[in-house]
Protein backbone atom coordinates (compact mmCIF):
# COMPACT_ATOMS: atom_id res chain seq x y z
CA UNK A 1 0.00 0.00 0.00
CA UNK A 2 1.11 3.34 -0.44
CA UNK A 3 0.91 7.18 0.79
CA UNK A 4 -1.35 8.61 -1.50
CA UNK A 5 -0.12 11.68 0.59
CA UNK A 6 3.07 12.31 -1.20
CA UNK A 7 1.28 13.36 -3.88
CA UNK A 8 -2.16 15.23 -4.90
CA UNK A 9 -4.35 12.23 -7.10
CA UNK A 10 -5.69 15.20 -9.07
CA UNK A 11 -2.41 16.35 -10.53
CA UNK A 12 -2.55 12.78 -12.62
CA UNK A 13 -6.31 13.70 -13.97
CA UNK A 14 -6.06 15.36 -17.60
CA UNK A 15 -2.24 13.76 -18.02
CA UNK A 16 -1.32 12.11 -20.68
CA UNK A 17 0.97 8.20 -20.08
CA UNK A 18 3.57 8.12 -22.62
CA UNK A 19 6.33 6.23 -20.11
CA UNK A 20 6.65 5.91 -16.38
CA UNK A 21 9.76 8.30 -16.43
CA UNK A 22 7.15 11.24 -16.67
CA UNK A 23 5.78 10.23 -13.21
CA UNK A 24 7.27 9.94 -9.59
CA UNK A 25 7.45 7.05 -7.99
CA UNK A 26 4.47 7.58 -6.03
CA UNK A 27 2.54 7.99 -8.87
CA UNK A 28 3.34 4.87 -10.66
CA UNK A 29 2.86 2.82 -7.73
CA UNK A 30 -0.47 4.21 -7.43
CA UNK A 31 -1.34 2.92 -10.41
CA UNK A 32 -0.07 -0.20 -9.88
CA UNK A 33 -2.33 -0.55 -6.77
CA UNK A 34 -5.42 0.91 -8.42
CA UNK A 35 -4.96 -1.61 -11.20
CA UNK A 36 -4.99 -4.58 -8.55
CA UNK A 37 -7.73 -2.82 -6.61
CA UNK A 38 -9.70 -2.48 -10.08
CA UNK A 39 -8.92 -6.60 -10.63
CA UNK A 40 -10.44 -7.07 -7.74
CA UNK A 41 -13.72 -5.16 -8.60
CA UNK A 42 -14.31 -6.83 -11.63
CA UNK A 43 -14.03 -10.40 -10.33
CA UNK A 44 -16.58 -9.02 -7.83
CA UNK A 45 -18.95 -8.02 -10.78
CA UNK A 46 -18.72 -4.91 -9.44
CA UNK A 47 -19.37 -1.99 -11.70
CA UNK A 48 -16.73 0.39 -11.98
CA UNK A 49 -18.16 2.83 -14.86
CA UNK A 50 -15.54 6.03 -14.28
CA UNK A 51 -15.67 6.82 -17.83
CA UNK A 52 -19.61 6.83 -18.74
CA UNK A 53 -20.28 8.20 -21.76
CA UNK A 54 -17.18 9.00 -22.62
CA UNK A 55 -15.20 7.90 -26.45
CA UNK A 56 -11.74 6.56 -26.87
CA UNK A 57 -9.88 6.57 -29.85
CA UNK A 58 -7.77 3.10 -30.45
CA UNK A 59 -5.15 4.26 -32.86
CA UNK A 60 -2.87 1.39 -34.18
CA UNK A 61 0.01 1.64 -36.37
CA UNK A 62 1.58 -1.49 -35.12
CA UNK A 63 -0.59 -4.03 -35.24
CA UNK A 64 -1.38 -6.21 -31.78
CA UNK A 65 -3.56 -8.69 -30.14
CA UNK A 66 -3.14 -7.85 -26.17
CA UNK A 67 -3.03 -4.56 -26.35
CA UNK A 68 -5.90 -3.84 -28.70
CA UNK A 69 -7.73 -6.15 -26.62
CA UNK A 70 -6.77 -5.32 -23.34
CA UNK A 71 -8.00 -1.60 -24.13
CA UNK A 72 -10.86 -2.76 -25.59
CA UNK A 73 -12.24 -4.06 -22.76
CA UNK A 74 -10.89 -1.43 -20.61
CA UNK A 75 -12.92 0.93 -21.92
CA UNK A 76 -16.22 -0.87 -22.14
CA UNK A 77 -15.86 -2.09 -18.41
CA UNK A 78 -15.62 1.64 -17.65
CA UNK A 79 -18.27 3.08 -19.17
CA UNK A 80 -16.64 4.17 -22.49
CA UNK A 81 -17.17 3.54 -26.18
CA UNK A 82 -13.28 2.52 -27.84
CA UNK A 83 -13.16 3.31 -31.52
CA UNK A 84 -10.48 1.22 -33.48
CA UNK A 85 -8.78 2.72 -35.89
CA UNK A 86 -5.97 0.87 -37.54
CA UNK A 87 -2.97 1.16 -39.73
CA UNK A 88 -5.45 1.47 -42.87
CA UNK A 89 -7.47 3.98 -41.40
CA UNK A 90 -4.61 6.60 -40.19
CA UNK A 91 -2.71 8.64 -42.21
CA UNK A 92 -0.59 10.12 -38.91
CA UNK A 93 2.84 11.52 -41.12
CA UNK A 94 1.41 10.59 -44.21
CA UNK A 95 -1.24 12.35 -45.60
CA UNK A 96 -1.76 14.30 -42.72
CA UNK A 97 0.40 15.23 -40.08
CA UNK A 98 0.73 13.66 -36.60
CA UNK A 99 -0.56 17.69 -35.10
CA UNK A 100 -3.34 17.90 -37.69
CA UNK A 101 -4.53 14.51 -36.73
CA UNK A 102 -4.10 14.95 -33.09
CA UNK A 103 -6.34 18.27 -33.24
CA UNK A 104 -8.59 16.15 -34.97
CA UNK A 105 -9.09 12.98 -33.20
CA UNK A 106 -8.93 15.47 -29.81
CA UNK A 107 -11.99 17.06 -30.95
CA UNK A 108 -13.82 14.09 -31.42
CA UNK A 109 -12.71 12.15 -28.48
CA UNK A 110 -12.38 12.30 -24.74
CA UNK A 111 -8.87 10.52 -24.73
CA UNK A 112 -6.48 8.93 -27.30
CA UNK A 113 -4.51 5.27 -27.43
CA UNK A 114 -1.34 5.23 -30.00
CA UNK A 115 0.45 1.92 -30.92
CA UNK A 116 3.14 2.75 -33.06
CA UNK A 117 7.27 2.80 -33.69
CA UNK A 118 8.80 6.14 -32.80
CA UNK A 119 8.32 7.52 -29.76
CA UNK A 120 8.44 11.00 -30.85
CA UNK A 121 5.10 10.59 -32.36
CA UNK A 122 3.36 9.52 -29.46
CA UNK A 123 4.69 13.12 -28.10
CA UNK A 124 3.75 14.64 -30.92
CA UNK A 125 -0.07 13.78 -30.55
CA UNK A 126 -0.06 14.31 -27.14
CA UNK A 127 1.15 17.69 -27.09
CA UNK A 128 -1.53 18.79 -29.81
CA UNK A 129 -4.33 16.40 -29.23
CA UNK A 130 -5.79 18.47 -25.81
CA UNK A 131 -6.63 15.71 -24.15
CA UNK A 132 -5.12 12.60 -22.07
CA UNK A 133 -2.78 10.05 -24.57
CA UNK A 134 -2.05 6.77 -23.80
CA UNK A 135 1.13 4.88 -25.40
CA UNK A 136 -0.20 1.39 -26.07
CA UNK A 137 3.76 0.93 -27.36
CA UNK A 138 6.37 2.25 -28.87
CA UNK A 139 10.16 1.69 -30.17
CA UNK A 140 11.65 3.37 -26.49
CA UNK A 141 8.87 2.90 -24.41
CA UNK A 142 5.69 0.43 -23.16
CA UNK A 143 4.06 1.76 -19.74
CA UNK A 144 0.84 -0.17 -19.98
CA UNK A 145 3.04 -3.40 -20.09
CA UNK A 146 5.22 -1.94 -16.96
CA UNK A 147 2.02 -0.92 -14.31
CA UNK A 148 0.38 -4.81 -15.64
CA UNK A 149 4.27 -6.61 -14.55
CA UNK A 150 4.54 -5.38 -11.54
CA UNK A 151 0.96 -5.92 -10.82
CA UNK A 152 1.83 -9.37 -11.34
CA UNK A 153 4.87 -9.89 -9.91
CA UNK A 154 2.90 -7.95 -6.48
CA UNK A 155 0.10 -9.91 -6.63
CA UNK A 156 2.73 -13.13 -6.86
CA UNK A 157 4.84 -12.06 -3.82
CA UNK A 158 2.62 -9.57 -1.93
CA UNK A 159 5.58 -6.77 -1.99
CA UNK A 160 7.71 -4.98 -4.84
CA UNK A 161 10.77 -3.07 -2.82
CA UNK A 162 13.48 -5.23 -3.10
CA UNK A 163 12.61 -8.09 -5.29
CA UNK A 164 15.14 -8.90 -7.83
CA UNK A 165 13.83 -9.02 -11.61
CA UNK A 166 16.64 -10.18 -14.37
CA UNK A 167 15.76 -9.70 -18.08
CA UNK A 168 17.30 -11.64 -20.44
CA UNK A 169 17.63 -11.02 -24.14
CA UNK A 170 17.77 -7.55 -26.18
CA UNK A 171 19.51 -4.91 -23.62
CA UNK A 172 18.05 -2.11 -25.90
CA UNK A 173 14.30 -2.76 -26.46
CA UNK A 174 11.48 -0.90 -25.14
CA UNK A 175 11.02 -4.25 -22.71
CA UNK A 176 14.31 -3.59 -21.62
CA UNK A 177 14.20 0.12 -21.25
CA UNK A 178 10.85 0.50 -19.46
CA UNK A 179 11.45 -2.56 -17.11
CA UNK A 180 14.91 -0.71 -15.97
CA UNK A 181 13.16 2.55 -15.77
CA UNK A 182 9.93 1.20 -14.09
CA UNK A 183 11.42 -1.38 -11.84
CA UNK A 184 14.35 1.64 -10.61
CA UNK A 185 10.70 3.71 -9.84
CA UNK A 186 9.23 0.64 -7.33
CA UNK A 187 12.56 -0.33 -5.14
CA UNK A 188 12.95 -3.76 -7.33
CA UNK A 189 16.53 -4.22 -8.23
CA UNK A 190 16.86 -4.62 -11.83
CA UNK A 191 19.74 -6.55 -13.74
CA UNK A 192 19.54 -6.57 -17.71
CA UNK A 193 21.26 -10.03 -18.74
CA UNK A 194 22.47 -9.50 -22.40
CA UNK A 195 25.83 -9.73 -24.66
CA UNK A 196 27.45 -6.71 -25.35
CA UNK A 197 26.91 -5.82 -27.88
CA UNK A 198 22.75 -5.33 -27.00
CA UNK A 199 23.17 -3.63 -23.40
CA UNK A 200 21.32 -0.91 -23.00
CA UNK A 201 22.38 3.01 -23.40
CA UNK A 202 23.58 5.30 -21.20
CA UNK A 203 20.76 8.18 -21.33
CA UNK A 204 18.28 4.69 -20.25
CA UNK A 205 20.74 3.50 -17.47
CA UNK A 206 20.67 7.42 -16.27
CA UNK A 207 17.21 7.77 -16.10
CA UNK A 208 17.15 4.39 -14.17
CA UNK A 209 20.06 5.03 -11.63
CA UNK A 210 18.06 8.59 -10.67
CA UNK A 211 15.33 6.87 -9.94
CA UNK A 212 17.52 4.26 -7.65
CA UNK A 213 19.29 6.93 -5.94
CA UNK A 214 16.03 7.89 -4.94
CA UNK A 215 14.53 4.24 -4.05
CA UNK A 216 17.64 2.14 -3.14
CA UNK A 217 16.86 -0.09 -5.81
CA UNK A 218 19.91 -1.96 -7.60
CA UNK A 219 20.87 -1.69 -11.14
CA UNK A 220 23.01 -3.98 -12.75
CA UNK A 221 24.11 -4.57 -16.73
CA UNK A 222 25.90 -7.45 -17.51
CA UNK A 223 26.84 -10.15 -20.60
CA UNK A 224 27.77 -13.24 -17.35
CA UNK A 225 24.95 -15.18 -17.41
CA UNK A 226 25.83 -16.85 -13.73
CA UNK A 227 26.16 -13.40 -12.57
CA UNK A 228 22.97 -11.82 -13.88
CA UNK A 229 20.35 -14.60 -12.87
CA UNK A 230 22.15 -15.18 -8.99
CA UNK A 231 19.37 -14.63 -6.96
CA UNK A 232 16.72 -13.55 -9.15
CA UNK A 233 12.91 -13.71 -7.82
CA UNK A 234 12.04 -12.98 -11.47
CA UNK A 235 13.43 -14.29 -15.01
CA UNK A 236 11.98 -12.14 -17.72
CA UNK A 237 12.40 -12.60 -21.50
CA UNK A 238 10.76 -11.11 -24.42
CA UNK A 239 10.82 -12.31 -28.35
CA UNK A 240 14.49 -11.72 -30.19
CA UNK A 241 13.77 -9.91 -33.22
CA UNK A 242 11.17 -6.89 -32.29
CA UNK A 243 8.42 -6.01 -35.12
CA UNK A 244 9.41 -4.51 -37.51
CA UNK A 245 12.58 -5.73 -37.94
CA UNK A 246 13.92 -8.73 -39.92
CA UNK A 247 17.58 -9.43 -38.39
CA UNK A 248 17.09 -13.83 -36.86
CA UNK A 249 20.26 -14.58 -38.51
CA UNK A 250 22.37 -11.89 -36.14
CA UNK A 251 20.14 -12.12 -33.27
CA UNK A 252 19.88 -16.15 -33.10
CA UNK A 253 23.51 -16.10 -33.09
CA UNK A 254 24.00 -13.34 -29.99
CA UNK A 255 21.09 -14.78 -28.18
CA UNK A 256 21.22 -18.69 -28.15
CA UNK A 257 23.39 -18.41 -25.46
CA UNK A 258 20.76 -16.15 -23.26
CA UNK A 259 17.60 -18.60 -23.89
CA UNK A 260 15.56 -19.30 -20.78
CA UNK A 261 15.76 -22.97 -20.17
CA UNK A 262 15.51 -24.82 -17.22
CA UNK A 263 18.88 -24.77 -16.38
CA UNK A 264 19.15 -20.89 -16.02
CA UNK A 265 16.27 -20.88 -14.24
CA UNK A 266 18.17 -23.21 -11.47
CA UNK A 267 21.53 -20.92 -11.89
CA UNK A 268 18.89 -18.43 -10.05
CA UNK A 269 19.28 -20.79 -6.86
CA UNK A 270 15.98 -19.29 -5.53
CA UNK A 271 13.99 -21.54 -3.83
CA UNK A 272 10.88 -22.54 -6.14
CA UNK A 273 8.11 -20.52 -4.18
CA UNK A 274 10.25 -17.29 -4.46
CA UNK A 275 10.44 -17.67 -8.52
CA UNK A 276 9.00 -17.07 -11.26
CA UNK A 277 9.13 -16.79 -15.14
CA UNK A 278 7.27 -13.40 -17.01
CA UNK A 279 6.48 -12.87 -20.59
CA UNK A 280 5.46 -10.00 -22.47
CA UNK A 281 4.12 -11.76 -25.24
CA UNK A 282 3.91 -13.42 -28.02
CA UNK A 283 6.54 -16.15 -27.15
CA UNK A 284 8.53 -18.01 -29.63
CA UNK A 285 8.56 -21.36 -27.52
CA UNK A 286 7.89 -23.99 -30.10
CA UNK A 287 8.00 -24.40 -33.80
CA UNK A 288 3.53 -23.92 -33.99
CA UNK A 289 4.23 -20.33 -35.46
CA UNK A 290 4.74 -19.17 -38.94
CA UNK A 291 8.10 -17.82 -37.65
CA UNK A 292 8.81 -20.46 -35.33
CA UNK A 293 9.47 -22.96 -38.51
CA UNK A 294 10.90 -20.63 -40.43
CA UNK A 295 13.38 -20.03 -37.80
CA UNK A 296 13.73 -23.76 -37.19
CA UNK A 297 13.84 -24.33 -41.59
CA UNK A 298 16.84 -21.72 -41.19
CA UNK A 299 18.95 -22.27 -37.80
CA UNK A 300 17.89 -25.23 -36.76
CA UNK A 301 16.33 -24.37 -33.76
CA UNK A 302 12.98 -25.45 -32.35
CA UNK A 303 12.59 -22.94 -29.01
CA UNK A 304 13.58 -19.34 -29.09
CA UNK A 305 14.14 -17.32 -26.15
CA UNK A 306 12.08 -19.49 -23.91
CA UNK A 307 11.99 -23.47 -23.88
CA UNK A 308 8.36 -24.93 -23.86
CA UNK A 309 9.46 -26.67 -20.72
CA UNK A 310 9.90 -23.37 -19.00
CA UNK A 311 6.88 -21.22 -20.99
CA UNK A 312 4.49 -24.48 -19.26
CA UNK A 313 6.31 -24.98 -16.03
CA UNK A 314 4.84 -24.02 -12.56
CA UNK A 315 7.54 -20.75 -12.66
CA UNK A 316 4.86 -19.52 -15.82
CA UNK A 317 3.29 -16.26 -15.32
CA UNK A 318 3.04 -14.76 -18.52
CA UNK A 319 -0.80 -15.75 -19.23
CA UNK A 320 -1.62 -13.37 -15.83
CA UNK A 321 0.81 -11.28 -16.94
CA UNK A 322 -1.14 -10.79 -20.06
CA UNK A 323 -4.72 -10.82 -18.04
CA UNK A 324 -3.17 -7.72 -16.50
CA UNK A 325 -3.06 -5.73 -19.22
CA UNK A 326 -6.46 -5.06 -19.30
CA UNK A 327 -6.83 -4.21 -15.51
CA UNK A 328 -3.54 -2.02 -16.00
CA UNK A 329 -5.01 -0.30 -18.69
CA UNK A 330 -8.49 0.41 -17.30
CA UNK A 331 -6.19 1.87 -14.18
CA UNK A 332 -4.51 4.46 -16.41
CA UNK A 333 -6.94 5.25 -18.33
CA UNK A 334 -9.61 6.08 -15.20
CA UNK A 335 -6.85 7.95 -13.06
CA UNK A 336 -6.18 10.44 -16.05
CA UNK A 337 -9.39 10.99 -17.44
CA UNK A 338 -12.14 9.50 -14.92
CA UNK A 339 -13.95 12.19 -12.45
CA UNK A 340 -13.53 9.74 -9.94
CA UNK A 341 -13.00 9.75 -6.09
CA UNK A 342 -9.86 7.97 -5.62
CA UNK A 343 -9.50 5.47 -2.84
CA UNK A 344 -6.40 4.83 -0.60
CA UNK A 345 -5.06 2.23 -1.87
Amino acid sequence: MIDINKFNVSELQGRSFLACKDFTPAQVSYVVDFALHLKSMKKMGIPHHYLEGKSIALLFAKSSTRTRSAFTVASIDLGAHPEFLGANDIQLGKKETIEDTAKVLGSMFDGIEYRGFAHKDVEELAKYAGVPVWNGLTNEWHPTQMIADFMTMKENFGYLKGLNLTFVGDGRNNMANSLLVAGAMLGVNVTILAPDSLHPGKDVVDIAQKFADETGAHLNVTADIDEGVKGANVIYTDVWVSMGEDNWEERVKELTPYQVNMDMMKKTGTPDDELIFMHCLPAFHNTDTTYGEEVFEKYGIKEMEVTDEVFNSKYARQFVEAENRMHSIKAMMAVTLGDLYIPKM
